[in-house]
């Protein structure tokens, strides 16, 4: 041993003990844990103040990416490049980050699993939103430490307006532990956080009705909500992830189409997978898989073999590959330097509390500011008051120093002051700059006065902070990417679930879709109307209904079966896109179609079950009356309805009291009026009774109404567009199973019949066209005409368009003033708030309860 060196025995054991605590300390909170303030990683942090102090911002010119990365290497990361280049490579890839934070220029891999270009041939900035995650990080609002050579100061947290944790979440394994959170989205993230302002109390499961669940960046399906509900309340859970798919038909084979995957899948990994699957047979139906992605988007083909059922196909994808996959929350991060597992308000408290926090210091530092330059500027207003004689003390003074204490002997002044009279230049003496002096001295003290009044007032800070968040969300909020299907769980979600007015659309071809009531607008009679969706393929709207969230739908199809769901459970789709497959929601069978549905408000109440009735109608003119509690016990497979005879199908199916009088319209213009009384009530399996007769062979039903309001009028509309109002008595009654009476004079000009619905002067008319095009027009309008006339153009029909659907809405309550105004080409435009649009088909559906 050296002379003067120093062996301490020490015992191997405990020095692992202790070496080993020390390493994963610095893991957890050095390297693997986010922030809960700011939801940055240390690696992350320096990466964008990095580029905030190289000064490369939104606005400014990209810089190589290897610069970037040395700036953060050598002042704040002492680590491998590989390491600071694939964060930063991370937080330019849009189906990694759901709010990117750097902007990428050159190749940054892609979601097959690519590897970006070297740093050399890269090139990034900020984006806009890292600015605001930076913003008054130079006004003393964040503490700062030195760096690893003590040279430099870095931000210990930035000083974020943006809830980064939430909206973009964090993977990290440390030691003993791991964080998996997922990302958000900004708009319902910011809702959220603001009730949570307005209400430190609110529930979790009040803030879940402003951030409904996960928003991944790569969109698709989040499948039942259970696992959702317990990762808010309790901070661990499973969401269950799906692909977004639809079925086509393309070049005369059916196909599967994926156009969104769940987060952090390899497309192309898992297209190989799937393929050696089909190869293995372990998944069959599938002739060919091609991945047709372009810039324009993701799109996966699944072409299927001929005798393939889809629906069988995909459920099949579903449970073999990664077009469903699972996301398992475990919300930890360090709160005050210790890990925490965190739930929803947690994480929001701590957010908000770190907000209040910077506002609160970058108020102090203003008010700092403001003090001292209000201090400058009484030495200025008492120099210019005396300026004779302060120039004469300045040029009696041999220098600066005797000078500034001439000033202080004589003006009582400080050395600031003193100083700041002494550089000041000669352009101040003058009477206009004397004013702008004292009217700067002037808001100056208003400035303070408003500062000082934030400081002692928390209600004026937290109106900050949420004026803030209003601000991000209007820069950078957007719509929800992650569709959410309440489906699957056994926890009850309804009261999670806003009770608000929808719009239900079935198209001819099968897909549903559910639309908030608002998004239509209401137009005058004989408007050419507003698009109502996406139709494809000669694909037309068949049935619309409009409902609310909470309420049981229960589904008809024309082959007699019957199924149900809840209406919030049915995806919800813009007013143009074309919605989903019906065979993904229940199981019909495929060449089985929906051709109605009722909504009961709850099937679990036994008073209210067995006081209701369906009444059903087949398209040769068939009814049958089953109570609604022998639709209270649902399968999957769905249940007998009614028993359908050759060469006819359901058409219609009305939930009543059992007091109503039933009303049966054909295709040429007739109609029969009948009290429900005569017709007892069957079982379900039974087949029905003549409800009325058809004349003609080539006739048939097209609708049926069930009348409780003996006020209300016949409302009938013709393929063509023409329709007319009539009062119900001009319809006498009669037995079931006659031959009707005129209900329009049918002419070529009008076309055949496609609907009849029973109004009032509060309704309001849909009509939608085969093409997809609706008008909203209100029923007092439309003045009462004679039973058997020919009535007047509701809606102008171009070229071989028909009528497709028409129905009738209620406007709410609450319904704004509209105020209405004349297009170019007849549409009304308006801005009334309860916007309503709907579809139906020539055997429209709708629904009175």
């Amino acid at each position: 041993m050296a002379e003067g060196e120093k062996v301490i025995p020490i015992n191997i054991e405990d020095e692992m003990k202790s070496a080993y605590i020390d390493y994963s300390m610095s893991v957890i909170v050095s390297r693997a844990l986010p922030d809960v303030r700011d939801g940055m990683k240390p690696v992350h942090r320096r990466v964008l103040f990095g580029m905030h102090e190289l000064g490369i911002r939104a606005t400014g010119a990209h810089k190589k990416s290897a610069r970037i990365v040395g700036e953060v290497l050598g002042k704040y990361h002492p680590h491998g490049d590989t390491s600071v280049y694939d964060a930063m490579v991370r937080m330019a890839q849009e189906w990694s980050l759901r709010y990117m934070l750097v902007d990428g220029q050159g190749n940054f891999g892609s979601i097959d699993g690519d590897s970006p270009a070297a740093m050399r041939y890269t090139e990034a900035r900020m984006q806009k939103i890292s600015e605001d995650m930076l913003a008054d990080i130079d006004k003393e609002t964040v503490d700062h430490q030195l760096n690893f050579d003590d040279t430099l100061q870095e931000p210990t947290v930035l000083p974020t307006r943006v809830p980064g944790l939430l909206i973009n979440g964090a993977s990290g394994i440390a030691v003993g532990m791991a964080t998996n959170m997922p990302p958000h989205n900004l708009t319902e993230v910011i809702n959220g956080t603001i009730a949570y302002i307005e209400n430190n109390d609110i529930e979790i499961d009040e803030l879940m009705q402003h951030i409904k669940a996960p928003d991944f960046p790569t969109g698709g399906v989040i499948y039942g909500y259970e696992g959702v509900k317990d990762a808010f309340h309790t901070g661990r859970g499973r969401v269950v992830m799906r692909a977004k798919a639809t079925f086509e038909e393309v070049q005369g084979r059916e196909c599967i189409i994926v156009t969104e995957i769940p987060y952090q899948v390899n497309k192309a990994d898992m297209i190989k997978k799937t393929a050696d699957l089909v190869n293995d047979k372990k998944i069959e139906g599938i002739s060919n898989i091609r991945d047709e992605s372009d810039r324009n988007g993701m799109r996966i083909v699944y072409i299927l073999k001929r005798d393939a059922i889809p629906n069988i196909v995909l459920n099949m994808l579903f449970k073999y590959t990664a077009l469903q996959s699972s996301f398992s929350v475990n919300n930890i991060a360090l709160v005050k330097g210790r890990p925490q597992m965190l739930n929803l308000k947690q994480l929001i408290h701590y957010f908000v509390e770190h907000r209040h926090e910077v506002v609160v210091r970058r108020t102090e530092y203003l008010l700092r500011k403001a003090k001292e330059r209000a201090h400058i500027l009484e030495g200025l207003i008492i120099a210019s008051d005396n300026i004779d004689e302060v120039i004469r003390l300045i040029r009696g003074s041999a220098n600066a120093d005797e000078a500034r204490e001439a000033l202080i002997k004589a003006f009582d002044l400080s050395e600031i002051q003193a100083k700041a009279i002494v550089e000041m230049r000669l352009r101040q003496l003058t009477g206009l700059e004397q004013d702008k002096l004292r009217t700067e001295y002037e808001e100056l003290m208003k400035t303070i006065e408003d500062y000082e009044d934030i400081l002692a007032r928390e209600d004026r800070r937290m109106a900050i902070i949420k004026e803030e968040l209003e601000e991000i969300r209007s820069k950078y909020g957007d719509e929800r990417r992650s569709v959410i299907e309440y489906a699957g769980g056994d926890v009850s979600i309804t009261d999670l679930i806003a009770d608000e007015q929808v719009v239900l659309t079935i198209s001819h071809a099968g897909y549903i879709k559910r639309t908030s009531l608002t998004e239509y607008k209401t137009q005058n009679r004989g408007g050419v109307g507003q698009k109502a969706t996406a139709t494809r393929n000669e694909d037309f709207l068949e049935h619309l209904f409009i409902g609310t969230n909470h309420q049981y739908m229960l589904f008809f199809t024309q082959k007699g079966k019957c199924f149900w769901m809840r209406v919030f459970e049915i995806p919800e789709g813009s007013k143009t896109s074309k919605g989903r497959a019906i065979q993904n929601l229940i199981n019909i069978e495929p060449d089985d179609k929906v051709k109605a549905f009722i909504c009961t408000q709850d099937l679990k109440d036994e008073e209210y079950i067995n006081k209701h009735y369906v009444i059903m109608a087949t398209k040769n003119g068939q009814v049958k009356k089953t109570p609604l509690e022998q639709y209270s016990r649902p399968r999957t497979n769905g249940i007998n309805a009614i028993t359908i005879k050759d060469n006819d199908e359901l058409l219609e199916a009305k939930l009543t009291t059992g007091d109503s009088q039933v009303m049966l319209a054909l295709r040429s213009g007739k109609a029969i009026r009948f009290e429900e009384g005569k017709t007892r009530p069957m079982g379900r399996n039974a087949s029905g009774v003549r409800g009325i007769t058809l004349a003609d062979k080539n006739d048939e039903v097209i609708g049926m109404i069930a009348v409780d309001d003996k006020e209300s009028n016949i409302l009938v509309v013709s393929e063509n567009g023409y329709g007319k109002r009539s009062n119900i008595d001009d319809y006498r009654i009669t037995n079931r199973g006659g031959k009707g009476v005129k209900t329009i004079n049918v002419t070529e000009k009008t076309g055949k019949l496609v609907a009849i619905k029973n109004v009032t002067d509060e309704d309001d008319l849909m009509i939608i066209n085969k093409s997809g095009i609706a008008i909203r027009m209100a029923v007092a309008d439309l003045r009462v005409m004679g039973r058997a006339t020919q009535g007047v153009r509701l809606i102008k029909v171009r070229g071989d368009d028909s009528i497709a659907a028409v129905a009738k809405v209620m406007p709410d309550d609450e319904e704004l003033e509209v105020l209405e105004g004349e297009s170019e080409d007849g549409t009304t435009i308006d801005n009334s708030d309860d916007g309503t649009n709907i579809d139906n088909d020539e055997t429209q559906t709708e629904t009175e309860e």
